[in-house]
């Protein structure tokens, strides 16, 4: 199925502390606050509803798959972007120097159908982040 009128996604994940959590994703990915308790809080993340929920006890995941030559974290979760905003994105990790790369800006497919730049980082709680962008979004799900 495909819907040309997309909605903003949502997603609630687990984070070990609200206020570093807070700092990282409206300082450093320049996310939008929202509502926010004592145990979650909101933001959007390129316009989509992100809950990061407390759970002190929290433990990273440490799997990983394939894709192309690269591997990468599993679970993990980001946003597509064109390709300008991923540019802005990509310069102001790497100028933030504690930015935990998982990989850096990189092309993947290159030439191919669905070529795109990819980055991937941790936030404080370990939460694997993955952003993509493309030149075109018609090549998202080209195959």
């Amino acid at each position: 199925m495909t819907d040309k009128s997309l909605t903003p996604f949502h997603l609630a994940f687990p984070v070990r502390d609200l206020e570093e959590t807070r700092a990282f994703y409206h300082d450093v990915l320049g996310c939008t606050p929202g509502r926010s308790s004592e145990t979650w809080t909101d933001f959007s993340l390129f316009g989509h509803q992100m809950s990061a929920h407390l759970r002190e006890d929290m433990q990273p995941a440490h799997s990983a798959g394939s894709v192309g030559n690269d591997i990468v974290p599993i679970p993990h979760f980001g946003v597509v972007l064109t390709m300008t905003d991923w540019k802005e994105l990509a310069a102001r990790l790497e100028a933030y120097a504690h930015t935990d790369w998982i990989m850096k800006p990189s092309l993947r497919f290159e030439g191919q159908a669905g070529e795109q730049a990819t980055l991937f980082i941790r936030d404080p709680s370990g939460n694997a982040l993955e952003f993509k962008g493309f030149s075109s979004m018609e090549q998202v799900f080209a195959v």
